[in-house]
């Protein structure tokens, strides 16, 4: 596992989009279906926005009609489930584990083979596509 990034509310305020540092430093959520990555569909690697640590590969994703890109598996150890009893529901907060950004939450509603919906704000993600085209 890598080693933690740590940046103070400031650090990361200069380096994110106010968008990406309210949902990834804040726990917010962007509109459903206006994120970049929801229609997206070239090979590669889904990345951390704040860290640039591999969270998702491209071969996982699946349009789940929620508005918001959808997996049905992380890449080992990317992701820390954390449990949220926000808004008056109980849900699992899925964030980045090198950095502890928040970037959506997992549902056990996904299809085969894992039966989970990692569902993720976009402004979460950067993509780097695949050399092999």
């Amino acid at each position: 596992m890598s080693t933690k990034i740590s940046k103070t509310p400031q650090e990361w305020k200069a380096q994110l989009s106010p968008l990406a540092y309210q949902v990834c430093r804040e726990h917010g959520t962007e509109a459903p279906f206006s994120g970049e990555f929801y229609h997206h569909s070239e090979d590669g690697i889904y990345r951390c926005v704040c860290c640039d640590a591999p969270l998702f590969e491209s071969y996982t994703k699946f349009d789940s009609g929620t508005g918001w890109p959808s997996y049905y598996e992380s890449i080992e150890d990317a992701i820390t489930e954390i449990k949220d009893i926000s808004h008056g529901m109980i849900r699992t907060e899925v964030r980045c584990s090198t950095c502890d950004a928040h970037l959506g939450h997992v549902f056990p509603d996904g299809p085969e083979p894992t039966g989970l919906r990692y569902c993720i704000n976009s402004v979460c993600l950067t993509f780097e596509e695949s050399e092999e085209s």
